[in-house]
């Protein structure tokens, strides 16, 4: 039986989408399902950061890398600066699709925001999510959000674009929810799934990528 994809988006970069990836691949282990995870472009990698790595570090699970930048930017402005020719990201779904043979979950973490340019052509994770279900591998997105001021926006224009392009996203994940949150944040927490009509899944503690691995 062929497994399932989920995309893993966000309202913005750093709101948490590593972490959020992280932990839904633990829990879907702990389960008993066989996961994969895929970065189809990480960017960044001069400065050492690598979303790969953290998300191996965090379960133990090797992650699929399959474009690299070195620039912290947006993908086609990294490649365009770079003088390099990066796939159109449709390309990355014959190997999202081949994991999906082997295991029940195949992950997929994009990069920044939902609409950040994946290619230099304008390709973005909804082109992804199109190639995929056109190739009949079954698709879905959560979304990452933040827990402070501003989310209820930038959730909202999220959750906008996917609809507009025939996506019910799964759920909302606040990727770092504080220890001591203030009126914002516990408003928030109730208003997400409200504005949104978006059910929110979990929040994730704060600080818990500090550990060595989840559980």
């Amino acid at each position: 039986m062929t497994g399932r994809v989920v995309i893993v988006t966000g309202t913005n970069t750093g709101v948490g989408k590593t972490v959020a990836t992280a932990t839904l691949a633990s829990r879907a282990r702990t389960n008993g399902e066989r996961v994969a995870v895929v970065k189809p472009v990480q960017t960044g990698t001069a400065d050492g950061d690598c979303d790969a790595a953290e998300i191996h570090r965090l379960t133990g699970i090797e992650v699929h890398e399959l474009t690299s930048l070195e620039e912290p930017l947006a993908p086609d402005t990294a490649a365009r600066r770079a003088g390099v020719e990066i796939p159109p990201v449709a390309a990355y779904a014959p190997t999202i699709s081949a994991l999906t043979s082997d295991n029940d979950l195949v992950l997929v973490e994009g990069a920044g925001g939902l609409l950040v340019r994946l290619d230099t052509k304008g390709g973005t994770l909804l082109d992804l999510a199109d190639t995929l279900l056109a190739e009949d591998v079954p698709t879905s997105f959560v979304v990452v959000t933040a827990a402070g001021l501003g989310t209820l926006n930038h959730t909202e224009l999220t959750v906008a674009a996917l609809r507009a392009r025939g996506y019910e996203p799964d759920g909302l994940i606040i990727g770092s929810w504080p220890d001591d949150p203030g009126l914002a944040e516990r408003c928030n927490r109730i208003e997400l799934p409200r504005v949104t009509g978006v059910p929110l899944l979990f929040g994730i503690p704060e600080g818990i990528d500090n550990h060595s691995q989840l559980n």
